[in-house]
């Protein structure tokens, strides 16, 4: 095994306390994207995936309108929990990365090969998937911490209006980042012998 390569992934880990401070220029960040947009595999190589990178008072404003569509949702009792989750450990940060699948490109693709028609979106969902991780490995990586947070589909039309968003893309979810300030807790792991069958 790549030893540079495991120790990457056994790194990246869900950082919930992280502030704003910049951990690399902005070229690193969209260049992380950049490549992981252009080289993650999709089905038939649909390249269905569409990133948004949020930064400074872009990333704010996504976590603003966050709290005000939750707020709609929570009792008013039960909100200041919310929005101290919100701002300590997203709005905190130095930026946001939004994952979408283009519904369009997945409807031609399911006109074009009917037998596969009912896969493709959870294909879609896959290729998001490896996506997301490959970008959050990398910035994990490069030293910034990131988690994965999915207020889809409450937060779906405010992202929309506020960024112009093609309303054929589909928010898949939402990545915060930032300058990790503490250590994640340890991570517990159930034996791989209840996880992984080998046949020979």
């Amino acid at each position: 095994m790549t030893t540079l390569y495991w120790d990457a992934i056994k790194s990246r880990r869900t950082h919930y306390a992280i502030n704003n401070q910049k951990v690399t220029d902005d070229r690193v960040i969209e260049e992380i994207v950049n490549t992981a947009v252009q080289h993650v595999p999709s089905s038939f190589n649909s390249q269905s995936a569409r990133v948004v990178i949020l930064l400074g008072e872009q990333h704010e404003r996504l976590w603003d309108l966050t709290k005000d569509e939750l707020r709609r949702l929570v009792p008013p009792e039960n909100f200041a929990a919310t929005e101290e989750k919100i701002d300590k450990a997203f709005r905190s940060g130095y930026g946001s990365i939004l994952f979408f699948e283009d519904q369009a490109t997945i409807e031609d693709l399911q006109a074009k090969f009917p037998p596969y028609r009912e896969n493709f979106p959870i294909w879609s969902q896959q290729s998001s998937g490896m996506l997301q991780f490959a970008i959050w490995t990398a910035l994990e990586s490069e030293g910034w911490g990131a988690s994965l947070q999915h207020y889809n589909p409450v937060i779906d039309s405010a992202v929309r209006t506020a960024w112009g968003i093609d309303r054929s893309w589909k928010l898949i979810a939402q990545m915060p980042f930032g300058k990790p300030i503490a250590e994640p807790a340890p991570k517990e792991y159930l034996p791989l012998a209840q996880r992984v069958s080998l046949f020979r």
